[in-house]
Parts: C-alpha cells; sequence; structure tokens
C-alpha cells in the first residue's frame, strides 16, 4: 500500500483503537488474555510486540509483572503513557520485528492478529529470529491471530458494512492478493463531521506456516487453542492462539 510504514496503523487508529478493539472482541476480551498471558509468564520478565495503548500491558503491570513493550507509532505510545502507570512501562519505539530490546524475557507476545502486520513472510521470520535470540531458556513466544479465510474475497476484493447508526456509516473495502497473502482494506467511516480513512496492510499466514519460521529460529509448537479458554485448536476453529518455545 503506497504511502503505509510500520507506524501507519498506530498513528491512524491511536484515537479510536480501544473503542473499536471493545465492540469488536466484547469487554471480556482482554480480561480473557491478560489471565492467560500471565499464567504463561509465571511472574517472569515480559515483552509485548506493538504494545500499542496498554490494553494488555497495563493489566498484565498491575499484577506485578515486569512488562516491557516495542512499538512504531508514536501516537500510540502517547495514549499509553496517557493512562494510569503507563508511564513506568519502557517502550522502544521501533518495529516490533527488530525486537530492539535489551535483555530476555520469559515471555514475548503478540496478540489480535497483530503479527500480520508485517507485511512481507521475510519480515515475519526475521521476528521469529529476534523473539528467539530474546527468549530465556524456558521461556515462550505466544502469539494470537485469525485463523486466514479467503473465501470472504469475491474475485480478489470485498466491500462490507461494518456499523451503521443513524449519524455515521463504517465500510470496509479490501483489495487480496493471494500470491503474496497480502490484505490492503481501508475503513472509510463517513459521519456528520466528514470522512475518515483507517488504512491497514497485512500479510496472513496460515498455522502451519507460522509453525514452520518458528522451526527456523529454533523454536517449536508447544500448545495451540482456539482461544483464551484453551478450547481444542479444530479445523473449524477461526482463530488460535499458539505457544512457542525453544526446541530441545
Amino acid at each position: 500500500m503506497e504511502g503505509y510504514g510500520p507506524e501507519t496503523y498506530g498513528d491512524r487508529w491511536a484515537g479510536v483503537y480501544d473503542t473499536w478493539v471493545e465492540e469488536r472482541l466484547g469487554g471480556d476480551s482482554a480480561r480473557a488474555a491478560v489471565d492467560g498471558l500471565a499464567e504463561l509468564a509465571a511472574g517472569g520478565r515480559v515483552l509485548e510486540l506493538a504494545v500499542g495503548t496498554g490494553r494488555i500491558a497495563l493489566p498484565l503491570a498491575e499484577r506485578g509483572l515486569e512488562v516491557h513493550g516495542v512499538d512504531a507509532s508514536e501516537a500510540m505510545v502517547a495514549r499509553l503513557r496517557a493512562r494510569p502507570g503507563g508511564a513506568a512501562i519502557p517502550v522502544t519505539i521501533g518495529d516490533f520485528a527488530d525486537v530492539a530490546v535489551d535483555g530476555t524475557f520469559d515471555l514475548v507476545f503478540v496478540v489480535f492478529n497483530t503479527f500480520f502486520a508485517l507485511t512481507s513472510q521475510e519480515r515475519q521470520i526475521e521476528c521469529f529470529h529476534n523473539v528467539a535470540r530474546h527468549l530465556t531458556a524456558g521461556g515462550v513466544f505466544v502469539l494470537e491471530a485469525f485463523v486466514p479465510n479467503v473465501a470472504r474475497f469475491d474475485r480478489g476484493h470485498t466491500v462490507r458494512p461494518l456499523r451503521m447508526t443513524a449519524d455515521e456509516v463504517d465500510v470496509e473495502v479490501s483489495l487480496h492478493d493471494p500470491a503474496t497473502q497480502t490484505v490492503q482494506s481501508q475503513h472509510i467511516v463517513i459521519g456528520r463531521d466528514g470522512t475518515r480513512l483507517q488504512p491497514v496492510h497485512l500479510r496472513y499466514a496460515w498455522p502451519s506456516e507460522l509453525d514452520l519460521m518458528a522451526r527456523l529460529a529454533g523454536l517449536e509448537l508447544r500448545e495451540r487453542w482456539a482461544g483464551w479458554d484453551r478450547s481444542p485448536f479444530t479445523a473449524s476453529s477461526e482463530a488460535h492462539v499458539s505457544v512457542y518455545a525453544r526446541r530441545p
């Protein structure tokens, strides 16, 4: 997508991100993720890739965990800093594929499909390698993402309404390239105060492809669930929470 960089999503979505996620996932989604991540951290040092507004990092820190973050968008991080406790979380500004932080961590995680914001297979592989270098011997890398569903595209594109009120309509327009596994989207919000464009560019990967990336980085799949409730992952699952650890 022309003019789209690592920081674009955060810069354009920062002002509405928390509300949008809560409307889409529900108020209990963050709590379930925090419960699961806190258990996997087991009191250790934690790093969130694409920490954003602190939706997950802040509740983890409130449980006494040492939480660090990486994010490319200063606008997102400003939102984090403005929240209670946000100033205490160390954040490195940069593309999270580089994992440009010091030290090792018992838990590194990326949630809500954000791993797919790395828009090439090469950058996704680099992220796995960099995460592996920052894991303790017993550490885990947790990745939450959707299972691709290319059937939702008709001849390489889709237009669908997401939300409509008497004063506002939110429409998603997407282009799909199956050769590169990329999707370019615009959320077009039209309301009384004008029009807002919120772009998204992602590269999806199948669970099996993620597992191969992990193996290339010296990691292996330890567990995979259909959600944070640890329900079994099956052929009909629409999302997954995957836990990777060092290969013995």
